[in-house]
């Protein structure tokens, strides 16, 4: 992990796959910076990133408290989104990638209101890991159904 923290700030591109961990660090540091989108990180968002690790990749809170830790230290050395998307397009197969989506809308709406950056960046996200407007709407509007959010 060390050594994926440090490609990531010396902005080293290699051919070599991401590891597991890599790659979750790589989808908790893209969930943290939805939170930060709109400037305002609050305990509710970091709660809500760990509830969707924990749902997602079957880990514990511990665990998943763990992996939010290493990813804000990832997030805060690197304001680059390209290696942390580029990790999750090369790491996931499409439908995963419709997951983060929906994993990203949930993290926007955690506080109750989708600011404009918010929605900004969940669209430049799926973007650049290769997940296409019809996916992503559809992934919006599952979350907002699932979180009983009226559109509006």
């Amino acid at each position: 992990m060390i050594a994926f923290l440090k490609s990531l700030l010396s902005n080293e591109c290699t051919d070599e796959p991401a590891t597991q961990d890599q790659a979750h660090i790589a989808t908790a540091a893209l969930l943290i910076e939805a939170a930060l989108s709109d400037d305002d990180y609050q305990d509710v968002e970091r709660e809500a990133i760990v509830d969707v690790l924990v749902r997602h990749y079957s880990i514990s809170k511990d665990d998943a408290r763990e992996l939010v830790q290493e990813a804000e230290k990832a997030q805060a050395e690197t304001e680059q989104l390209f290696y942390f998307t580029r990790t999750v397009k090369d790491s996931f197969p499409v439908e995963t990638r419709v997951q983060m989506i929906e994993m990203l809308w949930e993290i926007a709406y955690a506080d109750g209101v989708l600011s404009k950056f918010e929605a900004n960046l969940v669209r430049r996200v799926a973007g650049l890991i290769y997940v296409n407007d019809r996916d992503r709407g559809d992934a919006r509007k599952r979350v907002m159904a699932r979180l009983g959010i009226n559109e509006g």
